[in-house]
C-alpha cells in the first residue's frame, strides 16, 4: 500500500492511498466464490453456477462492496502509520478501480488542531465568599408559606399581594381599543402581569370601588398601534382578597414529606437543599469566569465536521424540548445558523480542555465521581437507590466520569489563575437579575 499526505486548506487534509490490484482481485473473487454458493440462477443448481455468469451478473456490485471495505481498512492503516487524527469522518473518491489494476483513491478529512496552551496565570476569578444565612433561610420558608397560602376575601384597601377580581375598559383618545376591555378579570397586585402603572393606579382600591386611572404604553409594547399612546382604563372592583399564609408547625413540615422532628427537622433540611444548590452555584460562576479566561486567550481553528455534529446535538435537544409544547409534525426545520455559535464555542472549550487534561495528564479522580453521583442523588427521596442506579448502568457512569474529568481540568486551571473572594450574599448568587 503507497499513502501520501497533502494538506488542502486550513485543517483539511487529502490521502492518496494505492492498494496493488492483486489484493482486491483475490479479496473481491472470494467474495464472488461466497455469493455463488447462495444465489438461485434460473437453469442452474444451486452452487452449480459458472463463475462466468457469476461474474457477469455480480462482479460490479461486488467488486463496488470489496472497495469500500478495502478503502475504510486503508485509511485507517495510513492515519496509523502516518499518526494523523481526523476529526469526523473521511470522504472517499475512489480515482482507480478496475479488474487488474490497483484500486486507488482519495480520502479527504480534517484533522485536529495543535492547541497550544499559553497565558492560564493570566486568567482572573472573582469566587464568592457567601454562606446560607438565617434570614436566607427565613425568606425561603416565607416562599414556602406562600406556595401554599390559602385566600380569604376582605374589606379593607387592597395592597401588594392582594387578588382583586374587577372589570376594566380601556380607551385611547377617547375611543375603546382592541384587548383593552375584561370583565371578572382577577389579577394578584405586584404580579407584574399588566402595562407599567397600571397595578400602582389600582392599589388601595377596595371591593365596590370605581375608579379613571391613566396609564401610558411602553415604546417597546408588542402590539404596534399602541406603543408610547397613553391610556384611560375605568375600573370596577367587585371583590378583593389576601392571602392567609400557613402557619409553620409540624403540620407545616408535614407538606415536605418531614413526618419526624417538625419545624427543625424541616429547617435542617431546608437549609442542606439551599447549601447544596449555593455550592453548585458558586461553582458553575467559577467555571464560567475559568472558560472565558480560557476562550478569550487562545484562537483555536475548529474543525467544521466537529461543529457540525455539535450542532446536531443541539438541534436534537432543542427538538426535544420543542415536543413538549408542540405537534411533532407541525416542528420547523430549525436552521444551522440558529445553533452555530453556540455550537463552535462548546467545540472550542472541548479541545482547549482536552488539552488540559492531555498535558497534565489528568485521570478520572473516582473520589470525585463518587462526591458528584452522591450529589445528584440527594436531591431523591431513596438516594442509595440512585447510587445503584448509576454503578449498574454503563452509560450514565461514563457521562459522569467524563464530568468529572471536566471539573478536574477546570480546578486545574483554578489553581493556576489569579483569584480573589469577592464577598456576596445569597441573593446576588441565586437571583443575580432580581426576577
Amino acid at each position: 500500500m503507497q499513502v501520501s499526505v497533502e494538506t488542502t486548506q486550513g485543517l483539511e487534509r487529502r490521502l492518496t492511498i494505492s492498494v496493488p490490484a492483486e489484493t482486491v482481485d483475490v479479496e473481491v473473487k472470494n467474495r464472488l466464490r461466497q455469493v455463488s454458493k447462495t444465489q438461485r440462477i434460473n437453469g442452474f443448481r444451486p452452487g452449480k453456477v459458472p463463475p462466468s455468469v457469476i461474474q457477469k451478473r455480480y462482479g460490479k456490485s461486488v467488486r463496488q462492496e470489496v472497495a469500500g471495505e478495502i478503502m475504510q481498512r486503508s485509511f485507517v492503516d495510513a492515519i496509523v502509520a502516518e499518526k494523523i487524527n481526523p476529526a469526523g469522518r473521511p470522504s472517499f473518491v475512489a480515482k482507480s478501480n478496475e479488474d487488474g489494476k490497483e484500486l486507488k483513491f482519495e480520502a479527504t478529512f480534517e484533522i485536529y488542531p495543535v492547541v497550544e496552551l499559553k497565558g492560564l496565570e493570566n486568567i482572573t476569578i472573582e469566587r464568592p465568599d457567601v454562606e446560607v444565612s438565617a434570614d436566607d433561610l427565613d425568606e425561603m420558608f416565607e416562599t414556602l408559606q406562600k406556595q401554599h397560602q390559602t385566600w380569604k376575601e376582605n374589606k379593607r384597601k387592597t395592597k401588594k399581594g392582594d387578588k382583586l377580581v374587577l372589570d376594566f375598559t380601556g380607551r385611547i383618545d377617547g375611543e375603546e381599543f382592541e384587548g383593552g376591555k375584561a370583565e371578572g378579570f382577577e389579577l394578584e397586585l405586584g404580579a407584574g402581569r399588566m402595562i407599567p402603572g397600571f397595578e400602582k393606579e389600582i392599589t388601595g382600591m377596595k371591593a365596590g370601588d370605581e375608579k379613571t386611572i391613566k396609564v401610558t404604553f411602553p415604546d417597546d409594547y408588542h402590539a404596534e398601534n399602541l406603543k408610547g399612546k397613553e391610556a384611560e382604563f375605568d375600573i370596577v372592583v367587585h371583590t378583593t382578597e389576601g392571602a392567609v399564609l400557613p402557619p409553620v408547625d409540624e403540620e407545616f413540615a408535614k407538606l415536605f414529606g418531614v413526618e419526624e422532628g417538625g419545624v427543625e427537622a424541616l429547617r435542617e433540611e431546608v437549609s442542606k437543599n439551599m447549601t447544596r444548590e449555593l455550592t453548585q452555584a458558586v461553582k458553575a460562576k467559577v467555571k464560567e469566569q475559568v472558560l472565558e479566561g480560557l476562550l478569550s486567550s487562545h484562537d483555536v481553528s475548529l474543525p467544521s465536521a466537529l461543529v457540525a455534529q455539535e450542532i446536531d446535538v443541539l438541534r436534537q435537544q432543542a427538538m426535544q424540548r420543542f415536543q413538549g409544547q408542540m405537534d411533532p409534525n407541525n416542528l420547523p426545520e430549525l436552521p444551522n445558523d440558529m445553533f452555530k455559535e453556540q455550537a463552535e464555542r462548546r467545540v472550542k472549550i472541548g479541545l482547549l480542555l482536552g488539552e488540559v487534561i492531555k498535558v497534565n495528564e489528568l485521570k478520572v479522580d473516582t473520589t470525585k465521581v463518587d462526591e458528584l453521583i452522591a450529589t445528584a442523588a440527594s436531591a431523591y427521596e431513596d438516594p442509595q437507590e440512585v447510587i445503584e442506579y448509576y454503578a449498574n448502568n454503563k452509560e450514565l457512569m461514563q457521562q459522569m466520569q467524563n464530568v468529572a474529568l471536566e471539573e478536574q481540568a477546570v480546578e486545574f486551571l483554578v489553581e493556576k489563575a489569579k483569584v480573589e473572594n469577592k464577598k456576596a450574599t445569597f441573593k446576588e448568587i441565586m437571583n443575580p437579575e432580581g426576577k
